[in-house]
């Protein structure tokens, strides 16, 4: 399996959670949630850098998990032209529920699994997830932008 179909797998797995466990959750809810849980109340703009996405589709996507009644906002103390958003009740239970049911996806996943694979498993993942967060932070992007997304995952 390539790493892009591993990638595809879990966003298949978020987005089959959130239809499964609250049909009104976004697939992008997790992504946006997650730091909120984290960090605590952030502004939009803090929020998008976090999640990886554009300030623009982070407003529109926070905009639905509002009117959801998973995010709430409140005024920045420091800025009262700002406003903060937190992460509410109902948020932080489709995040405990979503966990539930991925931790039991992947329990059966691996039931064929020897402890020793598994282990050998997560210390890879571990290892893989450093070295490309080292690789991203240490390289800026090719000028070029000629990648091929392919090469690398497949």
């Amino acid at each position: 399996m390539s790493l892009a179909q591993l990638v595809r797998s879990g966003r298949h797995m978020s987005s089959r959670a959130a239809t499964h466990l609250h049909g009104d959750l976004p697939s992008f809810g997790w992504p946006l949630l997650l730091p909120l849980e984290s960090d605590g109340d952030l502004r939009c703009s803090a929020l998008a850098v976090r999640a990886g996405i554009d300030v623009s589709v982070a407003s529109r996507q926070v905009a639905a998990l509002e009117r959801a009644g998973y995010v709430e906002r409140r005024p920045d103390p420091q800025d009262g032209r700002a406003s903060l958003l937190r992460i509410t009740a109902r948020g932080l239970e489709a995040l405990t529920t979503s966990r539930a049911l991925r931790s039991e996806w992947t329990g059966t996943a691996l039931a064929g699994w020897d402890d020793a694979d598994a282990h050998r498993l997560a210390d890879l993942v571990d290892r893989l997830l450093t070295d490309i967060e080292r690789a991203v932070t240490a390289s800026p992007p090719s000028a070029a932008g000629h990648h091929d997304p392919q090469a690398v995952a497949g």
